[in-house]
């Protein structure tokens, strides 16, 4: 299984901070954003990286992860692979994935957004998967600004809308998705959305339809960081779990 992580976008509501950077490479307490999402997948067991981004910034991407020899496998005790892709622009998370077809090969693949930061271990669902797709879920405040699940009482999804003016939902669909390599053929011929982009919502709502859609609640802490606040917050969480171990030593 390969890995993708998209990191392009304006960062508009990150301004002006993103004025000068991409905000994947703003700092939560002591390392970029970008570093979280690649050590996710790399505790995984995902070696093979393809992160995915504008070309305005790729430079500072490239002077910064190199080609991955800062991550060590546990796997193979070797650096990682890190690729990457350009997104000429911020046309929504299924276009940002298409880029990495030709990369993920026969793969199957794990795409997550790279302003994201879990928690927690993904390894059992990548060593569980077999085919179709599964996402990943969290109850939020504010529904209104994620792709939202509705779930009857038997535990099955039924809808999945993204970003609704009106949600019937709480339950979130976070930035965190496991696609098999039929992922790619559901992209040919996607419609733009009204918001102008081409919705991972589509392709999710694809896979459920063909009943080949699983999913896991989180347990633990994700954040989002799509705002000052909530990089200040993720930055004074990670904070308190390192004062928190380095009291256990």
């Amino acid at each position: 299984m390969k890995g993708v992580i998209l990191a392009g976008g304006n960062g508009t509501r990150l301004h002006p901070l993103t004025a000068v950077t991409n905000k994947h490479l703003l700092p939560v307490y002591n390392k970029p954003i970008i570093y979280y999402s690649i050590e996710t997948l790399v505790k995984c067991g995902i070696d093979k990286i393809m992160i995915v981004t504008s070309p305005h910034h790729i430079d500072d991407f490239v002077r910064l992860l190199g080609s991955g020899e800062h991550f060590i496998s546990p796997k193979t005790k070797k650096q990682i692979q890190i690729v990457y892709g350009i997104q000429n622009s911020p046309s929504g998370i299924a276009y940002g994935l298409y880029i990495a077809k030709d990369y993920v090969g026969n793969d199957n693949c794990i795409l997550l957004l790279g302003d994201n930061i879990f928690e927690d271990d993904f390894t059992n669902d990548i060593k569980d998967f077999k085919s179709g797709a599964k996402i990943f879920l969290k109850r939020v405040k504010n529904p209104s600004q994620f792709g939202i699940a509705s779930i009857n009482k038997k535990g099955k999804i039924v809808e999945m809308v993204e970003k609704p003016k009106k949600p019937k939902s709480d339950i979130a669909v976070v930035g965190a998705y496991i696609y098999d390599n039929t992922v790619f053929d559901k992209m040919i011929n996607q419609p733009i959305s009204e918001r102008g982009e081409k919705e991972i919502t589509y392709i999710n709502n694809l896979y459920l339809k063909e009943d080949g859609l699983d999913y896991s609640v989180l347990k633990k802490e994700w954040y989002d960081i799509g705002t000052i606040d909530s990089l200040l917050e993720a930055s004074i969480h990670i904070k308190s779990n390192h004062a928190i171990k380095n009291k256990k030593r």
